[in-house]
């Protein structure tokens, strides 16, 4: 028999897994964790929600949840996958979007506004293609300093 754990020291181990396409985010910067609960019996149940229905790296995500929680002595976790209310980029929080910006993503923005450069600043900004290096991101282009950035879509 394990010991129960709280919600918050489920949130903590759940804190070491990152976005294996964006490995500066964790799940809980993403804000794909959902609800987490601990039930009498100590029985830990982890509701997600992907960024896409279709998400490639959401098994990926799961198996790594699973892991960092067995790991830590919670034998059987269960994983519930949630798809509404369909995942936001307002789920994300504000320390995701620094480390986004950090690591030379632009963080989404309101949908009337061009994403700011994230290595100069700029907002003169334009779109070079729709789809990026996944399906979460577009290729953007700063007019100042030309350098070309990828932006993590709004939705």
């Amino acid at each position: 028999m394990t010991a129960t754990r709280s919600r918050d020291e489920i949130l903590q181990i759940l804190s070491r897994v990152c976005d294996p396409e964006i490995p500066v985010l964790t799940v809980l910067d993403l804000g794909i964790i959902r609800d987490v609960s601990v039930e009498n019996d100590s029985s830990v149940i982890v509701t997600i929600t992907p960024t896409y229905s279709g998400c490639p790296a959401m098994r990926l995500i799961e198996t790594e949840i699973r892991a960092v929680l067995v790991e830590a002595g919670i034998p059987d976790p269960v994983i519930r996958t949630i798809l509404h209310p369909a995942w936001t980029t307002d789920w994300m929080t504000p320390a995701g979007r620094e480390k986004l910006e950090r690591f030379g993503i632009a963080p989404p923005q309101p949908r009337d506004q061009h994403p700011p450069c994230p290595r100069c600043h700029s907002r003169n900004t334009r779109e070079l293609s729709a789809f990026g290096s996944t399906a979460c991101k577009a290729l953007w282009q700063c007019q100042d300093c030309k350098e070309p950035f990828d932006y993590f879509k709004c939705h």
